[in-house]
């Protein structure tokens, strides 16, 4: 099986999984306790926070953990919001047009609640129109959400000038990016310090599921959207889930370690398979702009195809990729990301998106030269190229 999808999840890091298995056993206590069980669970989980904070380039304070990005971006997004407009601060929410649809539909959310919701556009090549971006933004604007690098078409925003525009025109407001899908390739300590609020989620780079976390960066305020026993800085209530915590710290580091030399490795990975659908596929084409594009992603069209017919046949004959996000894959309706950014109906249709990481081989890449050819072709109406 060739294993294309690492932009919907990945296969645990060896590194993660070690760091996981004592908290699945014989380390199981609730670290809110006070006993020695209690006290050892409690001192990995702090532990765990430090050198996510180190990753991220934050204060172990500044770390509130999470159950994934989604549920960050959530908090982010929604938080500050309701926060900053029940301090008078304003009511205004900027986003983009291609967001992670867990900031769209907190976005959605914030607006049936009467915010001021503004969604932005983005140019062809899968980047947010600054100038857009910069009209959108008032003094009464109270959240920026714009994402570090794209989950589909995997462009990387520019962050640092989004930041400087918000200091500049919305003075009051807090800038989050989600930050998912940018670990594997970038040092988020650096590419993401501008903003104030930045989601990760564990299982995009070698961490296991249902584990994320939100910097929060010094007097930032939210409301939580999760109530109880005030863990998590009164931000996210509930007993923390430690195994989650530490696999995910496990994992951050090994990608750490390893990101320089993996980034030039998946890159010519991706690099040879993008050609070689190029010269085997007639008429192919190619989203997002590949020079602001992360190393994994490689997002193709095949013109006369549906993706979702596609993808079926890839899949039976061992090949693994996604159409859309992985949020929406088996939709029907064209990827909102890929509408945003101005392609047609039936050519989004016909877009799937291969994404590579860590565990990419090789042979992942003959296999998919192998198959995806000779799917298009078998799919493909008589004429049509």
């Amino acid at each position: 099986m060739a294993y294309l999808d690492h932009a919907a999840t990945t296969p645990m890091r060896p590194e993660a999984v070690a760091a996981m298995l004592p908290f699945l056993s014989d380390t199981f206590g609730n670290p809110s306790g006070t006993h020695a069980a209690a006290r050892a669970a409690k001192t990995a989980l702090e532990e765990a926070r430090e050198l996510i904070a180190v990753q991220l380039g934050a204060e172990p304070a500044d770390v509130v953990l999470t159950g994934g990005g989604t549920e960050a971006d959530n908090l982010a997004v929604k938080g500050a919001a309701y926060a900053a407009r029940d301090a008078g601060r304003g009511d205004g929410v900027v986003t983009t047009r291609f967001e992670h649809k867990g900031v769209l539909a907190s976005c959605d959310r914030l607006e049936r609640a009467g915010f001021r919701v503004r969604r932005t556009r983005v140019d062809e090549d899968g980047v947010v129109d600054l100038d857009a971006l910069a009209d959108a933004l008032d003094e009464m604007t109270v959240v920026v959400s714009v994402m570090l690098v794209n989950n589909e078409v995997g462009t990387i925003q520019p962050l640092d000038e989004i930041a400087a525009l918000v200091r500049q025109r919305a003075p009051h407001a807090l800038v989050h990016t989600d930050a998912v899908q940018g670990v594997p390739w970038l040092e988020v300590a650096v590419a993401a310090r501008d903003a104030d609020l930045v989601a990760i989620s564990a299982h995009k780079f070698g961490g296991p599921k249902g584990a994320g976390a939100l910097v929060v960066r010094g007097d930032a305020a939210l409301d939580p959207l999760v109530e109880g026993g005030g863990q998590e800085r009164n931000l996210r209530s509930g007993t923390a889930n430690v195994a989650g915590a530490v696999a995910m710290a496990a994992a951050l580091q090994a990608t750490a370690d390893h990101r320089a030399a993996e980034v030039a490795r998946i890159g010519a990975l991706r690099d040879r398979l993008a050609n070689g659908l190029a010269d085997t596929v007639p008429g192919c084409f190619f989203n997002g702009d590949v020079a602001r594009k992360v190393a994994g992603n490689c997002h193709v069209g095949f013109p006369g195809v549906e993706a979702e017919a596609l993808l079926v046949v890839l899949d039976r004959d061992g090949v693994c990729a996604a159409a859309g996000s992985s949020c929406s894959s088996g939709a029907t309706e064209p990827s909102h990301v890929l509408e945003a950014m101005g392609l047609g109906r039936d050519d989004a249709l016909a877009s799937i998106r291969l994404s590579l990481g860590h565990a990419s081989t090789a042979a992942d890449v003959d296999t998919a030269l192998a198959v995806i050819p000779a799917a298009v072709e078998r799919l493909r109406p008589v004429g049509v190229s």
